[in-house]
């Protein structure tokens, strides 16, 4: 989920209450479909907020790429409301050659100069330097460990963290203060507990839909018996 700005799990919507409807969005009754029930912060009526929540919120992912993206995506809104980020989102693709790390990795001081007048991004040298060390962190990571995702599940064993809260959501956990350290460890920036917490949700590791959310798990069950990765010889 987007970091502690915007959704729940922040102080602003700290509890992720949920609007009445059907559980399936898709089924009518009468002449009129009722509305899914949603976690809150989608409640809003904004289509891409919308769409976010029902198709790729607390989703499981396991694409390297689509895993820096996110990263990439919650550091980027530090200090910002998650509806700046996500009307950016194509722009960010394009800016950062669609989060191939390698040649992200490899983008100098005169294109990340250029990057900073680059209206469709987020326009911050600290966040657009970070992207780029990230990279080249991410591509040490795979080096040592085989991929991203291997690394990433491993600190939830293999498995989402599946919550399904009733009230207020933490805006930070053990889980993520445990990667955040890690990661920082690494030379990652912009992974403070609270953005890899929000990172997390995203890419559902941890799964926070609230009980009575459509979207509620079980989503599908990934990967089992992931555990933590060693190091290559």
């Amino acid at each position: 989920m987007p970091s502690a700005a915007w959704a729940c799990g922040s102080a602003a919507f700290a509890r992720c209450e949920t609007v009445s409807g059907a559980r399936n969005p898709g089924r009518a009754t009468g002449a009129r479909a009722r509305k899914p029930r949603r976690c809150r912060w989608a409640q809003g009526g904004d289509a891409q907020y919308v769409r976010y929540h029902d198709e790729e919120w607390g989703r499981p992912v396991h694409d390297d790429r689509r895993l820096f993206e996110m990263l990439t995506l919650e550091g980027a809104q530090a200090g910002l409301s998650w509806a700046i980020v996500l009307r950016k989102r194509a722009g960010y693709r394009r800016a950062f050659a669609s989060f191939d790390p390698r040649r992200v990795a490899r983008f100098d001081a005169r294109r990340r100069a250029r990057l900073r007048n680059d209206q469709a991004i987020v326009r911050n040298a600290a966040k657009i330097d970070a992207t780029v060390v990230n990279a080249r962190a991410l591509l040490a990571l795979k080096r040592e460990f085989g991929s991203f995702d291997r690394y990433l599940w491993s600190f939830a064993g293999g498995r989402p963290r599946i919550n399904r809260p009733r009230g207020p959501v933490p805006a930070r956990t053990a889980l993520s203060d445990a990667l955040s350290r890690d990661l920082r460890k690494r030379g990652f920036r912009f992974v403070g507990p609270t953005i890899v917490y929000a990172f997390l949700q995203a890419v559902g590791v941890v799964n926070d839909h609230t009980r009575r959310c459509f979207r509620c798990p079980p989503l599908r069950r990934p990967r089992v018996g992931m555990r933590r990765p060693r190091r290559r010889q």
